[in-house]
C-alpha cells in the first residue's frame, strides 16, 4: 500500500470503517476510498464529508490551546 494516490499523486489517509470492518485509505484530492491492494472501493459521500467537518469543528471548539508563545523552562536538563 502506497501513501500516495496513483491517479493524482496526492496523499492518502487511513480511516477505519465499522461497517466494512476494515481500514480504507482516503485520497485527499480525489476523495476515493481504496483498500490495501490499491483497488478503488467507492467515493466519499456528502454525508461523510459533513461528518468530518462537524467533528473537526467540535474538536476546534473543545480544545484550549494557548494563543501565546510557549516559554521553555531554563536550567532543566
Amino acid at each position: 500500500m502506497t501513501l500516495f494516490c496513483k491517479q493524482c499523486n496526492s496523499r492518502r489517509l487511513p480511516e477505519y470503517h465499522q461497517a466494512e470492518k476494515a481500514t480504507l485509505w482516503l485520497c485527499t484530492k480525489c476523495k476515493n476510498f481504496t483498500d490495501i491492494d490499491d483497488l478503488i472501493i467507492r467515493e466519499q459521500t456528502n454525508e461523510e464529508r459533513e461528518e468530518v467537518k462537524r467533528k473537526e469543528k467540535e474538536f476546534a471548539e473543545s480544545t484550549n490551546f494557548p494563543s501565546g508563545k510557549l516559554n521553555r523552562r531554563k536550567g532543566v536538563n
